[in-house]
């Protein structure tokens, strides 16, 4: 009976970040996200094509809290992306209708997208932020639109 491969440890360590893979591979990691090659039984497709610059994904912007920091992207077809790194503010609707204010951003409270970046103060779409006006829920995504846009929410009484 043929034993199964083991694992290298370096997939015991959950997901690698950017800074990790880049520090073990330099700068030629790339994310794939073209079809896999194989199917759910586990044989194999046969390929039709090589890898093609349009199934090129990227690592996820991760928006912190911190000193503005914005990455311009291009994409296909000559469009751009800003890539928000870090925020300290937050364009703030108190009620609809009304005009935004810029408010500055404490904490993240909760983040619906990962328990893990609430912990981090990661900020994404859908995000619980505390701000100096109170609690916001993050409409844009500050990874691809290079803004932190919010609405307020009332607090739950616990």
């Amino acid at each position: 009976m043929r034993s199964r491969k083991r694992r290298s440890d370096l997939s015991t360590l959950g997901r690698p970040n950017r800074q990790f893979l880049t520090f073990i591979f330099g700068d030629a990691v790339a994310i794939y996200q073209g079809k896999s090659g194989r199917k759910s039984t586990g044989g194999r497709y046969k390929p039709h094509h090589k890898k093609r610059r349009f199934e090129l994904g990227r690592f996820p912007a991760e928006t912190r809290i911190g000193e503005r920091k914005l990455r311009i992207i291009r994409t296909r077809g000559g469009n751009i992306k800003q890539r928000l790194m870090a925020s300290q503010f937050a364009n703030l609707v108190e009620s609809p209708g009304q005009k935004a204010r810029l408010v500055k951003i404490l904490t993240v409270k909760d983040n619906p997208a990962s328990r893990d970046f609430t912990r981090r103060n990661i900020i994404t779409k859908g995000a619980i932020i505390e701000t100096e006006a109170g609690l916001a829920r993050v409409t844009s995504r500050p990874g691809q639109d290079g803004v932190v846009n919010a609405v307020k929410v009332e607090a739950k009484n616990a």
